[in-house]
């Protein structure tokens, strides 16, 4: 980004922008300032009080660390009990600002407004070069603004032209909240003839400052005494093997000599990693005693270094808010605090998930939680493991997608090649790689090419899916090929004794299957579903749904007069629905499968509006099922803030929807446990839903506004009307050389399709290593 591309940092025109941005962020959550949640009668910490949410920076995971949108987003977004944390630097003339790092360069345009300003100074006894607060004044830094300061974030907001902020304006911005300032750097500030110490003196005076912390203990103790009665001082330990450079010693072994440091602080910050450790392929171990330690010495202790778009243990299923939990509910111990970058995520497990409602946990009421593939998101697809996962974290619904093998057993599989759901490519069924272009242009292995002996021979593992690999998040490698496929009448019995509110069955390919291999698919499943028992159709019965995008399927089904619930999968992308193709889907269909982004649709990651579609099926009598929920922080949109249950809470609050379908359902099961949702008008503001598009008329009318939607396309009669379901062929021996194109199974791949094949090999180990490296 060139220089003149900021405009100038702090000219006029930025203030007005950011002058109406700040407006736009009091309602950006449906209102603000509601009634505290119903919390337990008494947490865990060392005075029983709910723990402190800490937002660093404010609301740094969306906006840049230490802005004024930043801070007023944080207050208005969770409660008045949130603090905000400042990361306290020194300018020239000894001014104190608001800047998550030394190095200006790394969260500033400092290195744009000052192209020649780079400096090396020793830090801590290391040599760093940057941009450094200590060779500019206050009036100086007018023109600089800043910036996003995570890679991974939206730099949207870098247009907002947001200034660097001075101590005493977030200070004024927090009342009647407080202020916690964080002095990093005390040691070098002296080295170049700065006072810390006098400068935090004089900011503490006012009432808004009630917490201190440096790493540093030898700040504290120049300031020790000398502050505000009411001002607590906190010691923050960094890394374990790095020293506090004021005492030469390191935080490891400082953390033996607690009763030393309550002499000085009355409390102790650590990274989350110091109460629960971490192995380095990235899964917690038992906590370690820290807490209680730390409260048996009269010391209070927070958690720092939250952030909801982390790669975090994998014990967690990319749920940050299970992340908080570990902390702040536990039965054993709660912390103090935790410092968030993302504080509505901290606000929401501390207000309105420590204290779950149990008599939800075997609700089967709306939303129907329906599992996708099963528990996919921690065990391999439609595996017995990802079933009983989902039974054990409260599906509703669990789903088996229908697959066939070459002797006609119908499977549960999530897909119809083998390379995508298990590890066929390293087995002995490597060479049976062919080509069916009614599936897809490229090589495959596909189900019916192996019998079910094949399937399930120990030789062929079943492999985890990872959606986000892209961004090299993978899921659960311990277990990434644990578990069984099941066949359909190993899954219908598997469900019979548990407790769901019913079984989702899906068709796929159904014709294909009866043109070119002669299975009729619809007949194995109703005499399937016949010889288990679930034709008897009663009250006490589990409901029996059977889904499917071929509309084609669903009527053949109808016209048998089954007593199961139908449910068609809409066309993806889809905005709206035209009255006739309404009455269509109605013919044949109870329920409709809808993607997220029909309903609230994206530019760039950015909500941009919610469509018609909901209301209109919702007029036409038919229930709406949402698919698919992820918890990987890349899955939601930047509005509902790398946070899935934010993205739920939404869903359910604004359209009400009838079913969210999931990889992880024990995340939604939770989520209609929460002690908030019920309260009505006393409903905390950080458990309203977010607005849509309020993030976008942020940046209405800067360089950065995300483009606007393309029309998106409408259902018609034609997109759901097909040919009637044809009659199964006579089977054939799938596979058969069409073209020259399509081996038979058994034969040797092409060149070509064997480089196909090794590339479908190679990407997974690729994936891995590289997420192991981010970890």
């Amino acid at each position: 980004m060139t220089t003149s591309s900021w405009g100038g940092g702090g000219g006029g025109g930025g203030g007005a922008v950011r002058l109406w941005c700040c407006g736009l962020l009091l309602m950006l959550l449906s209102g603000g300032g509601g009634a505290a949640a119903q919390r337990p009668p008494a947490y865990k910490t060392l005075s029983g009080k709910a723990p402190l949410v800490i937002a660093k920076g404010g609301f740094s995971g969306v906006f840049p660390d230490s802005s004024q949108n930043a801070y007023v987003f944080a207050l208005s977004s969770t409660s008045g009990d949130t603090t905000l944390w400042c990361d306290v630097q020194l300018t020239k003339d000894g001014v104190g600002i608001c800047l998550r790092d030394l190095l200006m360069n790394n969260c500033t345009s400092i290195n744009q407004a000052y192209p020649a300003g780079e400096k090396a100074y020793i830090v801590n006894g290391q040599r760093s070069k940057g941009w450094f607060p200590i060779d500019y004044t206050i009036s100086s830094l007018q023109s600089v603004i800043l910036t996003q300061a995570i890679w991974s974030r939206t730099d949207k907001f870098d247009f907002a032209y947001l200034p660097i902020l001075p101590v005493i304006n977030v200070t004024n911005l927090a009342k009647p909240s407080s202020v916690w300032l964080n002095i990093e750097h005390d040691i070098f500030y002296r080295q170049h003839g700065l006072n810390m110490t006098k400068y935090i003196l004089s900011i503490s005076k006012g009432g808004s400052v009630q917490y201190i912390s440096s790493p540093e203990l030898g700040f504290l103790q120049s300031i020790s005494g000398r502050v505000n009665r009411k001002t607590k001082l906190v010691f923050r330990f960094l890394d374990a093997t790095s020293s506090d450079p004021s005492s030469n010693q390191t935080y490891g072994s400082l953390l033996n000599n607690l009763a030393f440091i309550k002499t000085v602080a009355s409390g102790i910050m650590v990274p989350k990693e110091y109460i629960w450790r971490v192995t380095t392929d990235n899964y917690i171990q038992p906590a370690t005693s820290i807490v209680r330690d730390a409260h048996s010495a009269g010391l209070e202790i927070y958690a720092s270094d939250f952030a909801n778009d982390r790669i975090i243990p994998y014990n967690y299923s990319y749920d940050p808010l299970e992340e908080y939990l570990h902390f702040v509910g536990s039965d054993n111990f709660s912390v103090d605090g935790v410092l968030s970058e993302y504080p509505l995520t901290a606000a929401v497990a501390i207000g309105c998930f420590t204290n779950l409602n149990v008599s939800s946990k075997t609700d089967h009421g709306s939303p129907l939680i329906i599992s996708h593939n099963g528990a996919s998101g921690d065990y391999p697809d439609c595996t017995d493991l990802a079933y009983q996962k989902a039974v054990d974290d409260g599906a509703d619904v669990i789903d088996c997608s229908i697959q066939m093998t070459s002797d006609g057993v119908p499977v549960c599989m999530s897909s119809i090649n083998l390379f995508e759901t298990t590890n066929v490519q390293r087995t002995s069924f490597s060479n049976r790689a062919s080509i069916f272009k009614d599936i897809q242009p490229t090589p495959g292995i596909f189900t019916f090419n192996l019998t079910w002996a094949d399937i399930s021979s120990s030789d062929l593992r079943p492999k985890i899916s990872s959606p986000e690999s892209i961004y090299y998040l993978v899921r659960n490698p311990v277990h990434k090929n644990a578990g069984n496929f099941f066949r359909l009448s190993d899954f219908l019995t598997f469900a019979k004794d548990k407790d769901l509110s019913g079984i989702m069955i899906i068709i796929k390919n159904a014709v294909f299957m009866a043109n070119s291999l002669g299975f009729d698919v619809v007949d194995s499943v109703t005499k399937a579903l016949s010889d288990a028992g679930y034709n008897n159709q009663t009250t006490k019965a589990k409901e029996v749904m059977i889904q499917s995008e071929d509309s084609a399927v669903l009527v053949n089904l109808k016209q048998l007069e089954t007593k199961y619930k139908l449910v068609y999968t809409l066309p993806s992308t889809i905005g709206d629905a035209s009255a006739s193709s309404l009455v269509d889907v109605k013919k044949f269909a109870d329920a409709v499968i809808v993607d997220r982004e029909s309903i609230f649709p994206e530019s760039q990651g950015f909500i941009m509006k919610e469509t018609n579609l909901v209301k209109d099926l919702r007029s036409a009598g038919l229930a709406i099922y949402a698919q698919v929920f992820r918890n990987e922080f890349v899955s939601p949109p930047w509005d509902f803030f790398s946070d899935v249950t934010v993205e739920i809470n939404s869903y359910v609050q604004l359209v009400n929807i009838d079913g969210i379908i999931t990889d992880f359902p024990k995340t939604v099961r939770r989520y209609k446990m929460n002690s908030c949702t019920g309260l009505g008008v006393n409903m905390p503001s950080y458990m309203k839903p977010a607005q849509i598009g309020g993030l976008a008329q942020l940046l209405y009318g800067s360089q950065a506004q995300p483009p606007a939607l393309a029309p998106m396309p409408v259902l018609n009669s034609s997109d759901v009307t097909e040919p009637p379901f044809p009659s199964a062929a006579p089977k054939n021996a799938p596979g058969g050389a069409a073209n020259g194109s399509t081996p038979a199974p058994g034969a040797s791949p092409s060149g070509s399709q064997a480089a196909a094949v090794m590339r479908a090999g190679i990407l997974p180990m690729v994936t891995a290593l590289f997420a192991s490296l981010l970890i």
